[in-house]
């Protein structure tokens, strides 16, 4: 029996899982979209071989996605992951072309990040040192920390473990996507203040997870809880439009590049796969040249 396009979705998704080791919700995202795209094939077409699949297929679906108002950013994210999908199956032995060949992603326009000016970062500590000492205070004081201090993802210090903070070298080693290691230096102040959560951890709970933030009730802290504390912070930065802890990244990177840090020191300590996905952040800083030379030259 021949198998369906599903059969070829679940053994992509074992290879994205265990030889690839991406992250649950980028395993999520991609069998997704490809079970929407065999839906579609289903159908419209009868579900045809993964041998008869071809670019017009693949054309048709995109434009039907194109008149439901979907982003070009969501359908270049389809598109991405559909090239990766026949690309597995070109070298498993499945197929002998790619039928996205032929398919070509819409354009999509360049959006600044959102970052919080500096002067607002000193507000925000401000507020944090004034909060109660609750543990969701100190929760909220250490995540904001630690986001604006390393530029993590909210992934990779949701499974941040204590060990892999280095007092002694002033460091810690974070696991980003792909599973690849990387070493962000740590300052003074947040090595102190990750001391000091650590050891009130040890004193108000026997058992602890490995992972270095927890919740009150000394679990393992997920997603959810993270965003709302970060967000609940950030909302009181009047001039801020987006208030998720990706902003707190954002902002770490603009400021490092604002103040003359080389874009490829940046783009290691963020964990890019390449320079592209950092340049974005060279256009804040010729933004804040832009406005220095309108406030200081005499004929701006």
């Amino acid at each position: 029996m021949p198998q369906t396009l599903s059969d070829h979705i679940n053994a992509f998704a074992g290879y994205l899982q265990f030889e690839k080791r991406y992250s649950k919700h980028t395993i999520i995202a991609y069998t997704t979209d490809l079970e929407e795209f065999s839906a579609f094939v289903t159908k419209m077409f009868d579900a045809p071989p993964l041998n008869e699949i071809t670019y017009q297929i693949v054309r048709s679906w995109l434009a039907g996605l194109m008149d439901n108002q979907i982003t070009p950013r969501s359908i270049n994210r389809k598109i991405s992951t559909l090239k990766s999908f026949f690309k597995y199956q070109i070298k498993m032995g499945r197929l002998g072309e790619n039928p996205m060949f032929k398919v070509v992603a819409p354009k999509v326009s360049k959006r600044l990040p959102s970052f919080i000016n500096e002067q607002d970062i000193g507000h925000l500590n401000e507020t944090l040192s004034h909060a109660t000492e609750d543990w969701k205070s100190l929760n909220a004081k250490m995540l904001i920390e630690l986001f604006y201090g390393t530029g993590m993802r909210l992934s990779e210090l949701l499974q941040l473990k204590t060990s892999q903070v280095d007092f002694s070298r002033r460091q810690v080693k974070v696991l980003g996507k792909g599973n690849k290691e990387r070493i962000i230096p740590l300052g003074k102040p947040l090595l102190e203040s990750i001391a000091g959560y650590t050891e009130l951890k040890k004193k108000q709970y026997e058992q602890l997870p490995e992972e270095l933030l927890i919740t009150e009730k000394g679990k393992k802290m997920y997603p959810k809880y993270a965003y709302l504390l970060v967000r609940k912070y950030l909302s009181t930065i009047p001039t801020l439009d987006k208030k998720s802890p990706h902003v707190l990244r954002h902002s770490f990177a603009t400021h490092l590049m604002n103040n003359g840090a080389e874009i490829k020191a940046v783009k290691d300590l963020l964990g890019h796969a390449s320079l592209a996905a950092t340049q974005v952040y060279t256009h804040n800083s010729i933004e804040k040249l832009k406005d220095a030379y309108k406030k200081a030259h005499p004929k701006a």
